[in-house]
C-alpha cells in the first residue's frame, strides 16, 4: 500500500510540477519579449521533458543506469504509439509535409545516432557531449527555419495575463514537485523491480516510461480537441529528439550510460523502427487517422504485453 502511494505520489508530481513549470517558464519568457515560437521550441519543449531528464538523472546518480535507459527509450516508444495514437483516435489531425520532412527526419536521424552509440555497450560521457551539441544545432535550425510561428502568444499555456511574481512561484513550485516526484518515482521503480525480480530495464520501459510522459500525453490530447494539429504532433517529435540527443546526452556526460543485450537487440531497434514508420504514416497521408490511431494503440499494448511475458 505505501510503495503504491509513493509511486503514484511520484506521477502526480511529476504532472502537476511539469504543468506548472512550463506555465511559469513560459509566462516569464513571454514578458521577457520572447517570440512564440522561441517560447513553443525551447521553454515548452524543454518543460515537458524535464521529467524525463530529472528522472534519468537521479536514477544515474542513484545507481540504477537500467531504469534511465529504460526511460529514454520507453518514453520514445509510449510517445509515438501511446500518446500519438490516443490523440489521433480522439480526433484526427493533419500535418504540413514540410513539417514532417524537416522535424521526423531529424526524429530519425536521432534515433540513428543513439542506437549507433547504444550499440557499443556503453553509452560514454564523450558520445554524451556529441548528443548535446547535436541538440543545439537542433535548436538553432529550428529558430532559424521558421520565418513565424503558426501559434499564437495565446496557445502557450498561460502565457500571458498572469503576473510575473506569480509566475516565478509556479516555475519555483514545478520544479521542485518535478525533483520530489522523479525521487519517489524513481525509489519506487527500484522497490517494484526487486520485489517482483523485474529488470529494471523493464521497469524504465513500462512504468517508468509512461510517468515521466504524462505532460506530452496532456499536451498532445488538448492540442488533438483544440484542432491545433501541428502541436500535437509537434510535441511528440520535438519530445522524442529531446530524449535521445538531450537528455540521453546529458545523463551520459553526468555518468556513462551501460546498454544491456536486450536493449541493445530489441527495444532500441524498435524505437528506430518506430520513429520510421510514424514519418511514413504522416508523410505518405498528410494525416494521422482513427483506425491509424488505433493500430498504434494496439501495436503499443502488444508491446506492453510482450515486455510482461519476456519479465
Amino acid at each position: 500500500m505505501i510503495l503504491a502511494l509513493q509511486i503514484l505520489g511520484g506521477f502526480a508530481g511529476l504532472l502537476v510540477g511539469g504543468e506548472l513549470l512550463v506555465r511559469g517558464a513560459a509566462a516569464i519568457a513571454v514578458r521577457l519579449g520572447m517570440s512564440p515560437l522561441v517560447v513553443g521550441v525551447v521553454i515548452v519543449g524543454f518543460g515537458t521533458s524535464t521529467p524525463e531528464l530529472v528522472t534519468c538523472l537521479r536514477a544515474a546518480l542513484g545507481g540504477s543506469p537500467g531504469i534511465a535507459m529504460g526511460n529514454i527509450v520507453g518514453s520514445n516508444i509510449c510517445n509515438i504509439l501511446l500518446i500519438l495514437g490516443a490523440a489521433a483516435l480522439m480526433r484526427p489531425f493533419a500535418a504540413s509535409r514540410a513539417a514532417i520532412i524537416r522535424d521526423g527526419s531529424i526524429v530519425v536521424l536521432s534515433a540513428l545516432v543513439f542506437a549507433a552509440a547504444a550499440w557499443t555497450g556503453l553509452i560514454e560521457r564523450w558520445m554524451g557531449s556529441l548528443f548535446v551539441f547535436g541538440l543545439v544545432l537542433y535548436l538553432v535550425y529550428t529558430l532559424r527555419s521558421d520565418r513565424k510561428s503558426e501559434a499564437t502568444i495565446e496557445d502557450v499555456p498561460a502565457a500571458s495575463g498572469t503576473p510575473l511574481g506569480l509566475s516565478v512561484l509556479f516555475l519555483l513550485v514545478g520544479l521542485g514537485l518535478v525533483l520530489v516526484g522523479a525521487e519517489y518515482l524513481v525509489r519506487g521503480a527500484v522497490e517494484v523491480a526487486t520485489r517482483a525480480n523485474i529488470s529494471e530495464e523493464v521497469i524504465g520501459l513500462t512504468l517508468v516510461a509512461v510517468g515521466t510522459s504524462l505532460p506530452e500525453l496532456v499536451t498532445s490530447i488538448v492540442a488533438a480537441v483544440k484542432r491545433q494539429s501541428e502541436i500535437a504532433l509537434g510535441n511528440v517529435l520535438g519530445s522524442n529528439v529531446y530524449n535521445t540527443v538531450g537528455i540521453g546526452g546529458i545523463t551520459a556526460l553526468v555518468s556513462p550510460i551501460p546498454v544491456s543485450e536486450s536493449m541493445r537487440t530489441v527495444d532500441v531497434p524498435l524505437m528506430v523502427g518506430i520513429s520510421i514508420l510514424l514519418v511514413i504514416v504522416v508523410a505518405t497521408g498528410k494525416r494521422v487517422t482513427r483506425w491509424e490511431g488505433g493500430a498504434l494503440l494496439l501495436l503499443y499494448a502488444g508491446y506492453v504485453g510482450f515486455l510482461a511475458q519476456a519479465a
